[in-house]
């Protein structure tokens, strides 16, 4: 059923099932951050919604409004599928599984929904079990989730005890999955706004936790970036920051020339200890490495749901510990810190 629909240039743009799990994130955030961010926040999201830059955006939400109505009898975030469980139909098994495959590439993941099982390029499970027991617990805490994905780590930080997770990511594809996903799953307390660090209001110290995974290494300016998550910190609140490092114990920044693992956009690399001052620079304190893992295969790969190169072909063939350009072979590291 479509809640919600708003026409532009006689085109319908902003079509998504789950219009009241919206408005009920909005109400949920009014409840909680201050009154100002929350109507620019608002604002700006429906702006994107309205006149969205990608040109397939309509498609994938078509895509969406195809999958049948079917409410679950449970949803389970706890375990490494995020999952919404019924006994359904083959058919519209069949019809939900033809929609999702519409939304290729899934590059975070895993989920299950009624049956069909989204077997992302990341087990990002592998990623959250390293960490969920090393950061601060989230019972009762606001989240920001800056690069957020699909939501896939909001659902497990809600099964975590999280009073709310406000996602941002800017990449459509990955919010048009996000919305796939919560007609189902239904949640007024996590939600992906199209929406990057960027366009969101400065200096909120509005959250209690904020993430930032998989992002720092595609800055331009990665201190800038530290200042931006912890301006948007509370006074005692964590940051949970994860990126690619140079696995080093001297002071090591590397800018790599053209690409990096085939990224174009991987701007700088640096050591553990310069992480860790530059964190110490942007005003936080207690900063710790709290997990070291060398990338491989069993956490990123390829299979039906994004069928694209991965890790594999970003590695020399001869020797693994090296990018196909002849760099380090990723190497993740994650760090917490307080303010």
């Amino acid at each position: 059923m479509i809640l919600g629909l708003l026409a532009v240039s006689r085109r319908p743009v902003f079509l998504f099932s789950n219009m009241n799990a919206y408005n009920l994130f909005f109400q949920r955030l009014k409840d909680n951050l201050p009154e100002e961010l929350v109507s620019k926040v608002r604002q700006k999201s429906d702006a994107v919604f309205s006149a969205p830059s990608h040109g397939d955006f309509d498609r994938w939400l078509e895509a969406v409004e195809d999958m049948p109505d079917i409410r679950p009898e449970s949803v389970d975030f706890s375990g490494d599928f995020a999952a919404a469980n019924a006994k359904i139909a083959a058919e519209e098994q069949l019809k939900i599984s033809r929609s999702l495959k519409q939304l290729h590439p899934w590059r975070k993941g895993p989920f299950d929904i009624f049956g069909v099982h989204i077997d992302a390029e990341w087990k990002s499970s592998l990623k959250w079990e390293r960490i969920k027991d090393k950061i601060s617990s989230l019972s009762g805490r606001k989240v920001l989730d800056v690069g957020s994905g699909n939501g896939y780590y909001g659902y497990r930080m809600l099964a975590g005890g999280a009073e709310l997770v406000l996602g941002l990511d800017p990449t459509l594809l990955f919010v048009a999955q996000f919305l796939a996903l919560n007609k189902y799953f239904d949640s007024s307390r996590n939600f992906v706004l199209p929406l990057g660090i960027d366009d969101f209001p400065k200096d909120s110290e509005a959250f209690d936790t904020v993430f930032s995974m998989g992002v720092l290494y595609h800055r331009r300016d990665a201190l800038e970036h530290l200042n931006s998550l912890a301006g948007h910190l509370r006074k005692g609140g964590e940051v949970v920051l994860e990126t690619l490092i140079i696995d080093s114990r001297e002071d090591v920044i590397f800018a790599p020339k053209g690409r990096y693992a085939k990224m174009r956009n991987v701007w700088n690399l640096a050591s553990p200890s310069v992480i860790m001052r530059w964190l110490e620079n942007a005003g936080l304190k207690n900063v710790s490495m709290i997990d070291k893992t060398p990338t491989t295969s069993k956490e990123q790969r390829k299979t039906d749901w994004m069928s694209f190169e991965s890790l594999d072909d970003f590695l020399d063939p001869q020797d693994k510990t090296k990018t196909i350009e002849g760099h380090q072979a990723p190497i993740r590291a994650a760090f917490t810190a307080s303010k």
